[in-house]
């Protein structure tokens, strides 16, 4: 909006809700309604502007085309978008019908992530500089309302489902954004670092801003210069220096993303192509629906069914325990946590899927063991009760293998495996030795070997 109030020219906000991208097996319900929600916090700002932003239901080119047809578009701005293969295809052809219009489009760079780039030199000292710009202050004239048509207005229904937003998940828009952040800085984040990987507590000591990042209530830089101004007269930098370093992380893998989006369908390192994972739709259904017999892995999943956010150590296990344990394919999963996630992002989603799979080559396998994740990060079972209320009479010593329990103790909890809590799906310890074998396996491969070194030398600083 800065610079269309720069160019003194009369101008309209729009935002396009488009069929396509709904249709997407990576779009969910909670998606589109923490957009709208956005967009309605949004519009009331704009309104004593006489402004507001237009919601359009359609593909952008029949919306260009509409607005074309009652008004002369010199300019159009937006940010850039480090999105999937869909909307960079959708991204060719609006530079088509500008350059067919005489549309000036201008896009601009979001969060530090470069466009273009062959290679990764130089980009953390561009990056942290881009961080410490002046942040832009928009400031908004009133102007003379304009009649616009809108032949694609969101149909009753979708607006009645989008309107309908659960309590559960986090509250959409720029404010709840701000709000998070100083509470995070108030003395919400002082156990940060301390608590990062526990599911439990993490929930209340991590940031919980990337809602806000992922869809654009918010950007990078302006959560971290608000976090870095409070750190320099912070006498304890930790969790700051913490919060920090993860925002650049955050940057860090969206630029992996813009470079390859081949990240979302391919293994990223082609050797890895060669694995062969047998498809087990049990496995898949019992770990897409909480019910593995692991109770750890089961409770982040009825969370994230929930809530839309675990932290990153439980998405990790989850993703491991996935790849690893139950050995599937990697693109078996990508679309079902993406729906989940109420934070997700493409750019941040596919190359850690990738990470955490051990596809890339390039990375050390993690391959978490979900009942030593359960005794280290929620050893009291506070988090697997909370997620799990079959298990809650479970004292802590049995709550992280409960098929373990004899006959009596099973009797005594009211926990019968087998019937009220299901059996473990697959022997832990074996799965993770024939998983690890595969995978250390290939490494010695000399495709895998040469991808190596191009993955290296373009994502690599």
């Amino acid at each position: 909006m800065y610079s269309a109030e720069e160019s003194k020219i009369p101008y309209i906000n729009i935002f396009v809700f488009e069929p396509a991208m709904i249709e997407y097996p990576d779009t969910s319900l909670r998606h589109l309604q923490f957009q709208y929600h956005s967009l309605m916090q949004l519009n009331k700002k704009l309104n004593e502007y006489n402004k507001q932003v237009i919601i359009y239901h359609s593909s952008v080119i029949s919306v260009l085309a509409s607005i074309t047809e009652q008004f002369e578009i010199v300019n159009m701005f937006s940010y850039q978008e480090s999105g999937i293969k869909l909307t960079y295809e959708r991204d060719k052809l609006v530079k088509g019908y500008c350059k067919d219009n005489n549309i000036q489009w201008q896009q601009f760079q979001r969060d530090g992530i470069a466009r273009g780039i062959k290679n990764r030199s130089g980009w953390d000292k561009q990056w942290y500089a881009t961080m410490h710009t002046p942040i832009i202050d928009n400031k908004f004239s009133i102007q003379e309302l304009l009649e616009v048509k809108n032949p694609f207005s969101l149909p009753n229904e979708l607006v009645a489902l989008f309107t309908n937003y659960p309590k559960s998940y986090q509250p959409a828009g720029e404010d709840f954004a701000f709000k998070y952040l100083q509470s995070f800085v108030g003395g919400r984040g002082q156990y940060y670092s301390k608590h990062i990987s526990k599911p439990n507590e993490s929930r209340i000591s991590c940031g919980r801003i990337s809602p806000y990042l992922s869809w654009g209530n918010v950007s990078i830089r302006q959560a971290y210069q608000y976090v870095y101004n409070v750190s320099k007269a912070s006498t304890n930098k930790h969790p700051y220096t913490g919060m920090l370093t993860r925002l650049k992380w955050h940057c860090h893998f969206i630029q992996k993303f813009e470079m390859d989006c081949v990240y979302e369908t391919a293994c990223i390192n082609a050797g890895y192509e060669l694995l062969e994972h047998p498809k087990n739709l049990d496995y898949i259904n019992a770990w897409k629906e909480g019910r593995t017999g692991f109770p750890l892995v089961d409770a982040c999943m009825k969370c994230l069914q929930e809530t839309g956010w675990i932290n990153f150590r439980m998405r990790a296990m989850l993703v491991s325990f996935f790849c690893h344990h139950l050995y599937q394919d990697w693109r078996e999963a990508t679309y079902h946590l993406a729906q989940l996630f109420l934070d997700y992002d493409p750019g941040i989603h596919y190359p850690q899927f990738q990470m955490q799979a051990g596809t890339t080559g390039i990375n050390t396998i993690r391959m978490y063991n979900p009942i030593k994740q359960s005794q280290d990060h929620d050893p009291e079972g506070i988090f697997i009760k909370k997620w799990l209320p079959e298990l809650i009479n479970l004292p802590k010593e049995l709550i992280h293998e409960p098929y373990k329990m004899s006959l009596m103790e099973q009797e005594i909890s009211g926990v019968c495996i087998g019937k009220n809590y299901p059996y473990p799906i697959v022997n832990i310890e074996n799965a993770g030795k024939e998983a690890r074998k595969n995978i250390w396996g290939l490494r010695t491969n000399e495709l895998v070997k040469k991808e190596n070194k191009r993955i290296l030398a373009r994502h690599c600083r």
